[in-house]
């Protein structure tokens, strides 16, 4: 099979993040004019070892929020974002988040999350993330389209849960695993892992 975006696929549901998948998901806290805010987006990574950055897309808009949607709004005003590491613990919790709750209105309360300050930054994190990166704004970056924008922001604070230090390396499976996001509605838990040389 083969088709341009453009003119269509002819299928049930769009294939687009299907294909390009799993993506790890990033689960951003702002904090802005009207309040704080919590939000998934499955368009995002880290882009940078030295210093450590980390990018996400925002596709789409909300009516109250002109031309955008709450989080980008807010690191407009902030300057600062939050990513936290969800995982199979979390999963429910990060899900109710993706709500569609009008401005100023916490999807943290809102899910029940229990929240913490940042060290770094006027942001809150979540608490029982598996990690959580405390960033500044480099950049937002419009992308083709309408109300698509990629915002990059450097790691200036890293928090990890004790419990995901497994021999002195990262490792959140006893919390459930890394949280990555499929097509349609579906989601994976990243429990089961091999390791590679890289060839000399």
């Amino acid at each position: 099979m083969f088709y341009r975006p453009e003119a269509g696929h002819g299928l049930p549901h769009n294939p687009f993040n299907a294909i390009v998948a799993p993506r790890p998901i990033g689960w951003i806290s702002t904090r802005g004019k009207q309040g704080d805010n919590l939000a998934p987006y499955s368009f995002f990574n880290a882009v940078a070892y030295v210093p450590p950055q980390v990018m996400f897309a925002s596709t789409g808009a909300k009516p109250d929020r002109g031309g955008t949607k709450d989080s980008v709004a807010q690191i407009i005003e902030s300057g600062v974002f939050c990513v936290n590491i969800g995982t199979g613990d979390l999963r429910e919790a990060l899900n109710a988040t993706s709500a569609p709750l009008p401005a100023g209105q916490s999807e943290a309360e809102h899910a029940s999350i229990d929240m913490a300050p940042c060290d770094t930054i006027d942001c809150l994190r979540v608490r029982d993330a598996a990690a959580s990166l405390e960033c500044r704004m480099t950049q937002i970056v419009p992308l083709a389209g309408q109300s698509n924008f990629a915002v990059f922001g450097v790691v200036t604070g890293v928090h990890m849960r004790d419990d995901c230090i497994v021999d002195g390396r990262f490792d959140p499976r006893a919390a459930g695993g890394w949280i990555a996001r499929l097509g349609y509605k579906d989601y994976a838990a990243v429990t089961d892992l091999f390791e590679m040389e890289r060839p000399a």
